[in-house]
């Protein structure tokens, strides 16, 4: 009995292994819960690249020889600084798609106004300005990169912004462009709607081919020709006329 149990008798130097790696897992459970998952994972997407966002408008403007975009977003109701970081991300994804001399990022709250004459003053929850080449502008446009401003108060129930207003330094501003991890633009839900109303056309599309298929057969096997009757009148159907 005693030589079985010297045998299975774990020696020093791996009984001094195994309580180091028990003490280094209990330590770095300790340090995790101390320090907390933000540090060691790195904050959550949402607080490096902004928030989701949804298109309002968009403007392209050309002066001499010049391309400025201009762009209306709206946001779920969030604090300044996210709504600020949002702007900037759609800034760079803009940029990185159409290459323009100006890109300008306005955001809105989900209840603020739609029309841009209404768009101004305290409606605006951040704005972001970005000009990739200042040298190569006109006179007139400030020759910084980047201009970024916000509301730190949240929005009212009419999508007016309260708070003070803040203008984000040159530094702050180079900080937060390296922190994102990626570039995104926001949801066309004009693209939205007419993709699903495009898969649903199909479907319909489909089933009335079907149907007519029938129909077709079914009168050339009665009429032994199968060909459509031409309209009274001997004219062809005229084109709709647009509605616009």
């Amino acid at each position: 009995m005693k030589a079985i149990l010297r045998i299975f008798r774990p020696s020093r130097k791996l009984a001094f292994v195994i309580g180091g790696v028990a003490l280094l897992a209990g330590a770095s459970g300790g340090a995790a819960l101390y320090v907390g998952k933000d540090t060691i994972l790195g904050p959550p997407a949402e607080e490096v690249n902004g928030t989701s966002c949804t298109d309002v408008n968009l403007v392209t403007i050309k002066k001499q020889d010049h391309v400025w975009i201009r762009k209306y977003i709206k946001t779920e109701p969030t604090d300044g600084m996210t709504r600020v970081r949002t702007a900037l991300r759609v800034a760079q994804a803009i940029y990185a798609d159409s290459k323009p001399d100006l890109v300008q990022v306005v955001v809105l709250d989900q209840n603020g106004p739609t029309l841009r004459s209404d768009i101004r003053g305290r409606a605006i929850g951040a704005d972001v300005v970005y000009i990739p080449h200042p040298e190569k502008m006109i006179e007139g446009i400030d020759d910084k990169s980047y201009t970024a401003r916000y509301y730190d108060g949240q929005a009212s129930q009419n999508g007016l912004f309260f708070g003070e207003r803040v203008d984000l330094p040159d530094d702050e501003i180079k900080t937060l462009n390296a922190s994102f991890k990626e570039y995104s633009d926001c949801i066309d839900p004009t693209a939205v709607a007419s993709t699903e109303g495009g898969e649903g056309g199909k479907k319909g599309g489909k089933a009335e081919k079907a149907k007519g298929g029938e129909g077709e057969g079914e009168a050339k096997a009665e009429g032994g020709e199968g060909e459509a009757a031409p309209a009274e009148g001997g004219e062809e159907a005229a084109p709709a006329k647009s509605g616009h």
